[in-house]
Protein backbone atom coordinates (compact mmCIF):
# COMPACT_ATOMS: atom_id res chain seq x y z
CA UNK A 1 0.00 0.00 0.00
CA UNK A 2 2.60 2.50 0.90
CA UNK A 3 4.47 1.78 -2.27
CA UNK A 4 1.71 2.53 -4.65
CA UNK A 5 0.91 5.65 -2.20
CA UNK A 6 4.58 6.81 -3.00
CA UNK A 7 4.57 5.65 -6.63
CA UNK A 8 1.25 8.03 -6.79
CA UNK A 9 3.05 10.48 -5.12
CA UNK A 10 5.52 10.38 -7.66
CA UNK A 11 3.12 10.19 -10.86
CA UNK A 12 1.76 13.27 -9.37
CA UNK A 13 4.71 15.01 -8.93
CA UNK A 14 5.85 14.17 -12.56
CA UNK A 15 2.39 15.28 -14.22
CA UNK A 16 2.44 18.87 -12.11
CA UNK A 17 6.26 19.20 -13.15
CA UNK A 18 5.14 18.15 -16.76
CA UNK A 19 2.30 20.61 -16.75
CA UNK A 20 4.65 23.42 -15.29
CA UNK A 21 6.66 23.05 -17.74
CA UNK A 22 3.94 22.89 -20.83
CA UNK A 23 2.33 26.26 -19.07
CA UNK A 24 5.92 27.70 -19.27
CA UNK A 25 6.24 26.46 -22.26
CA UNK A 26 3.11 28.15 -23.57
CA UNK A 27 3.67 31.50 -21.59
CA UNK A 28 7.22 31.72 -23.38
CA UNK A 29 5.44 30.98 -26.64
CA UNK A 30 2.45 33.53 -25.73
CA UNK A 31 5.16 36.22 -24.88
CA UNK A 32 7.01 35.42 -27.94
CA UNK A 33 3.95 36.00 -29.94
CA UNK A 34 3.09 39.41 -28.28
CA UNK A 35 6.29 40.63 -28.91
CA UNK A 36 6.21 39.78 -32.04
CA UNK A 37 2.57 41.50 -32.88
CA UNK A 38 3.97 44.68 -30.75
CA UNK A 39 7.26 44.79 -33.03
CA UNK A 40 4.87 44.53 -35.95
CA UNK A 41 2.81 47.21 -34.63
CA UNK A 42 5.31 49.47 -33.64
CA UNK A 43 6.99 49.00 -37.70
CA UNK A 44 2.92 50.10 -38.95
CA UNK A 45 2.39 52.77 -36.62
CA UNK A 46 5.99 53.93 -37.35
CA UNK A 47 5.13 53.73 -41.01
CA UNK A 48 1.73 55.27 -40.94
CA UNK A 49 3.71 58.31 -38.92
CA UNK A 50 6.21 58.40 -41.67
CA UNK A 51 3.69 59.07 -44.26
CA UNK A 52 1.31 61.14 -42.50
CA UNK A 53 4.88 63.22 -41.89
CA UNK A 54 5.50 63.02 -45.65
CA UNK A 55 1.87 63.73 -46.92
CA UNK A 56 2.38 67.05 -44.31
CA UNK A 57 5.78 67.86 -45.55
CA UNK A 58 4.30 67.80 -49.04
CA UNK A 59 1.42 69.86 -47.83
CA UNK A 60 3.33 72.07 -46.59
CA UNK A 61 5.95 72.69 -49.60
CA UNK A 62 2.74 73.18 -51.65
CA UNK A 63 1.67 75.54 -49.54
CA UNK A 64 4.85 77.09 -49.11
CA UNK A 65 4.83 76.89 -52.75
CA UNK A 66 1.70 79.05 -53.58
CA UNK A 67 2.35 82.18 -51.03
CA UNK A 68 5.76 82.69 -52.63
CA UNK A 69 4.12 82.40 -56.28
CA UNK A 70 1.62 84.92 -54.79
CA UNK A 71 4.00 87.13 -53.18
CA UNK A 72 6.13 87.14 -56.07
CA UNK A 73 2.86 88.03 -58.64
CA UNK A 74 1.96 90.82 -56.12
CA UNK A 75 5.27 92.56 -56.12
CA UNK A 76 5.64 92.63 -60.01
CA UNK A 77 1.74 94.12 -59.59
CA UNK A 78 3.04 96.32 -57.24
CA UNK A 79 6.01 97.19 -59.36
CA UNK A 80 4.29 97.77 -62.58
CA UNK A 81 1.48 100.16 -60.80
CA UNK A 82 4.52 102.27 -59.70
CA UNK A 83 6.05 102.33 -63.28
CA UNK A 84 2.59 103.19 -64.47
CA UNK A 85 2.47 105.70 -61.81
CA UNK A 86 6.03 107.09 -62.81
CA UNK A 87 5.06 106.97 -66.40
CA UNK A 88 1.77 109.05 -65.95
CA UNK A 89 3.94 111.37 -63.57
CA UNK A 90 6.76 111.73 -66.37
CA UNK A 91 3.89 112.46 -69.04
CA UNK A 92 1.69 114.76 -67.26
CA UNK A 93 4.84 117.12 -66.48
CA UNK A 94 5.49 116.98 -70.33
CA UNK A 95 2.65 118.02 -70.78
CA UNK A 96 2.77 121.01 -68.41
CA UNK A 97 5.97 121.87 -70.21
CA UNK A 98 4.49 122.15 -73.82
CA UNK A 99 2.84 126.00 -73.44
CA UNK A 100 7.40 126.94 -73.41
CA UNK A 101 7.36 124.93 -76.94
CA UNK A 102 6.23 128.13 -78.32
CA UNK A 103 9.54 130.08 -76.76
CA UNK A 104 11.93 127.71 -78.79
CA UNK A 105 14.57 129.15 -80.79
CA UNK A 106 13.27 126.41 -83.74
CA UNK A 107 9.72 126.70 -83.24
CA UNK A 108 9.12 128.38 -86.90
CA UNK A 109 10.57 124.95 -87.68
CA UNK A 110 8.41 122.83 -85.54
CA UNK A 111 5.14 124.79 -87.34
CA UNK A 112 6.87 124.08 -90.80
CA UNK A 113 6.77 120.56 -90.06
CA UNK A 114 3.61 120.87 -88.11
CA UNK A 115 1.53 121.63 -91.06
CA UNK A 116 3.47 119.64 -93.87
CA UNK A 117 2.78 116.46 -92.24
CA UNK A 118 -1.28 117.76 -91.15
CA UNK A 119 -1.91 118.71 -94.96
CA UNK A 120 -0.42 114.92 -96.26
CA UNK A 121 -2.43 113.65 -93.41
CA UNK A 122 -5.72 115.37 -94.35
CA UNK A 123 -5.30 114.34 -98.22
CA UNK A 124 -7.73 116.95 -99.64
CA UNK A 125 -6.61 119.25 -102.41
CA UNK A 126 -7.68 122.72 -100.62
CA UNK A 127 -7.19 122.58 -96.56
CA UNK A 128 -7.57 125.46 -94.00
CA UNK A 129 -4.87 125.93 -91.39
CA UNK A 130 -5.86 126.85 -88.04
CA UNK A 131 -3.26 127.72 -85.50
CA UNK A 132 -2.16 128.97 -81.91
CA UNK A 133 -1.15 132.81 -81.63
CA UNK A 134 2.32 132.37 -82.23
CA UNK A 135 2.07 129.77 -84.96
CA UNK A 136 0.19 132.55 -86.73
CA UNK A 137 2.73 134.84 -87.05
CA UNK A 138 4.90 132.43 -88.50
CA UNK A 139 2.51 131.24 -91.11
CA UNK A 140 3.35 134.05 -93.23
CA UNK A 141 1.70 134.30 -96.51
CA UNK A 142 5.02 133.17 -98.32
CA UNK A 143 5.33 130.18 -96.11
CA UNK A 144 2.17 129.10 -96.70
CA UNK A 145 2.47 129.48 -100.65
CA UNK A 146 5.49 127.62 -100.41
CA UNK A 147 4.26 124.85 -98.95
CA UNK A 148 1.06 124.85 -101.39
CA UNK A 149 3.77 124.69 -104.18
CA UNK A 150 5.64 121.86 -102.79
CA UNK A 151 2.58 119.63 -101.71
CA UNK A 152 0.15 120.44 -104.62
CA UNK A 153 -2.89 121.43 -102.15
CA UNK A 154 -4.16 125.03 -101.78
CA UNK A 155 -3.45 125.91 -98.27
CA UNK A 156 -4.87 128.96 -96.01
CA UNK A 157 -4.74 130.42 -92.92
CA UNK A 158 -7.96 130.18 -90.50
CA UNK A 159 -8.78 131.31 -87.84
CA UNK A 160 -6.56 130.79 -84.18
CA UNK A 161 -7.08 128.19 -82.25
CA UNK A 162 -8.80 128.45 -79.10
CA UNK A 163 -7.40 125.85 -76.97
CA UNK A 164 -3.95 124.52 -77.65
CA UNK A 165 -0.83 124.75 -79.16
CA UNK A 166 0.41 123.74 -82.72
CA UNK A 167 -1.81 123.12 -85.74
CA UNK A 168 -5.05 121.88 -86.92
CA UNK A 169 -5.95 121.44 -90.65
CA UNK A 170 -9.15 120.61 -91.93
CA UNK A 171 -10.91 120.92 -95.16
CA UNK A 172 -12.71 124.11 -96.50
CA UNK A 173 -16.47 122.79 -95.38
CA UNK A 174 -15.01 121.88 -92.00
CA UNK A 175 -16.16 118.12 -92.20
CA UNK A 176 -12.99 116.71 -92.04
CA UNK A 177 -9.64 117.42 -90.01
CA UNK A 178 -6.09 116.67 -88.76
CA UNK A 179 -5.56 117.68 -85.26
CA UNK A 180 -1.56 118.35 -84.97
CA UNK A 181 -1.43 120.52 -81.91
CA UNK A 182 1.29 119.43 -79.32
CA UNK A 183 -1.41 117.82 -77.23
CA UNK A 184 -2.68 115.51 -79.65
CA UNK A 185 0.31 114.52 -81.03
CA UNK A 186 1.52 113.54 -77.62
CA UNK A 187 -2.12 111.64 -76.84
CA UNK A 188 -0.85 109.70 -80.13
CA UNK A 189 2.52 109.15 -78.97
CA UNK A 190 1.62 108.34 -75.68
CA UNK A 191 1.67 104.55 -76.32
CA UNK A 192 4.73 104.10 -78.43
CA UNK A 193 6.53 106.43 -75.32
CA UNK A 194 5.82 103.78 -72.71
CA UNK A 195 8.54 101.27 -73.60
CA UNK A 196 11.50 103.83 -74.40
CA UNK A 197 10.17 105.63 -70.77
CA UNK A 198 9.89 102.32 -68.89
CA UNK A 199 13.08 101.67 -69.49
CA UNK A 200 14.60 104.67 -68.78
CA UNK A 201 12.68 104.19 -65.47
CA UNK A 202 14.10 101.51 -64.94
CA UNK A 203 17.52 102.67 -65.87
CA UNK A 204 18.44 101.35 -69.03
CA UNK A 205 19.57 103.16 -71.90
CA UNK A 206 18.06 103.41 -74.99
Amino acid sequence: MKSMEKGMQVLSRAVLKKARADADHVLDEAKLAADGVRQQAQQQADAEREKVLERARQEAERIHGQAVAVAQLEARKLKLEQREELLDEVLAAARQRLPTVQQWTDYDQIVDYLVREAVVQLKADQCRIRADERAQQILTPKLLAGISAELGVQVQLGDALEHGLGIVAETMDGRRQYDNTLEARLDRQQEGLRFPVNRLLMGESL
